[in-house]
């Protein structure tokens, strides 16, 4: 399923979905009760009972899918040229480093093309069209990885204190504290 800013069912989905209405449909048609039908077609009794009064209504046609929803905000046209925008950078956008958020998405997807996304509905979007959530591994320029290791080897046994031993017949503090 997909329910943000893009709207709805997969194409596949409303199909499958349209296919369980039509055989119900054959169902009505063959005078079985709407319990059986739910329990076959592993749906709910009261989804079979809505179907058979549409069914009765306008016969089968009423139980065909009726298309998406809603349209995406941004075709894959759209989104070729917000992809082409991205690729700029942030800094062409006016921010001050090279960081791309979904807030700034969002802000770029409302100036440039119009259009109103919340910041789920952008991850969703960016998901859909492939892209990934990525985090810049940076390490400080003034890193020394020996004093680092100097520090963890020395300093933090220190800092973290002596370790307690568990024996027979020990038990940690809260297990003293819940008596």
């Amino acid at each position: 399923m997909r329910y943000a800013q893009g709207g709805g069912l997969t194409d596949e989905r409303r199909a499958f979905r349209e296919k369980l209405r039509l055989e119900a449909a054959e169902r009505f048609q063959q005078g079985d009760e709407n319990t059986v039908i739910a329990h076959d077609l592993r749906v709910s009794i009261w989804s079979v009972q809505h179907w058979r009064r549409a069914w009765s209504q306008d016969g089968s046609r009423a139980l065909a899918s009726k298309g998406p929803a809603s349209l995406p905000l941004l075709s894959d046209e759209l989104f070729a040229v917000l992809e082409r925008e991205l690729a700029k950078g942030p800094v062409a956008h006016g921010w001050p480093d090279q960081t791309w958020t979904l807030a700034r998405i969002k802000t770029v997807i409302g100036r440039r093309f119009h259009k109103s996304y919340t910041v789920q509905g952008v991850a969703a979007l960016l998901k859909r069209h492939g892209w990934t959530c990525q985090v810049p591994a940076r390490r400080a320029i003034e890193r020394d990885e020996n004093l680092v290791a100097g520090w963890v080897k020395e300093t933090w046994p220190q800092v973290e204190g002596p370790w307690r031993r568990s024996t027979p017949g020990s038990f940690s503090r809260t297990k003293q504290d819940s008596r």
